[in-house]
């Protein structure tokens, strides 16, 4: 049985030559996708759709009230940390405003 060592040696020869196979395909295949996209007249909108990356976050649109507080008025939209006159509330529909 080889040792911790032995194996790590081979654990490391391994990936040298991971790395190698790795670059050597990585250059035909990127010259294949090159000469591609000259032939075919790609553009990157047209490889990579719209938008690169992560879609950029918009302004949050405000969200409407759904509960009132009847004594003060005050509004809640049920998000977030539920204010004092509402927390304590089992039932929550009394304060929902109806439309």
């Amino acid at each position: 049985m080889a040792t911790y060592r032995e194996l790590k040696a081979q654990m490391a020869e391994l990936e040298a030559q991971a790395a190698a196979a790795r670059a050597a395909e990585f250059q035909e295949i990127l010259a294949d996708i090159r000469a591609k996209v000259a032939e075919y007249g790609f553009t990157e909108h047209d490889i990579f759709g719209r938008g690169r990356g992560r879609p950029r976050k918009t302004a949050g649109t405000a969200v409407p009230d759904r509960y009132r507080d009847p004594k003060t008025g005050a509004t809640w939209s049920g998000r977030g940390r539920a204010p004092n006159w509402i927390k304590e509330a089992k039932n929550r529909d009394r304060f929902l405003i109806r439309s």
